[in-house]
């Protein structure tokens, strides 16, 4: 049985348009290397990513960090991709 969720969007359903700068924030524990992975992984899929927009928000207790990163969006593939590549990474927790 084939879910709705894991179908294919057509093109022409889709709400953003490609290339587009797409905003992906990521919660991880407030380690060391944690903000290097992250930045490291987005590079993979957008070479011409820019570090320094980099934002970091630790939380109140100062446990986790979270880190938004804006890439450039080229294709659904290429952010299907980095999502599975984000949320496998043993250092993060949640990406949204």
């Amino acid at each position: 049985m084939t879910s709705a969720f894991n179908s294919p969007i057509p093109p022409e359903q889709s709400l953003i348009e490609y290339p587009s700068q797409f905003p992906i924030k990521v919660m991880g524990a407030h380690v060391e290397g944690f903000p290097e992975a992250i930045v490291s992984i987005a590079r993979q899929f957008d070479p011409a990513f820019d570090e320094s927009k980099v934002e970091h928000r630790p939380s109140k207790g100062g446990n986790y960090l979270g880190i938004t990163i804006t890439v450039t969006a080229t294709s659904r593939e290429q952010l299907d991709e980095l999502y599975r590549t984000l949320t496998t990474h043993p250092m993060v927790k949640v990406v949204f």
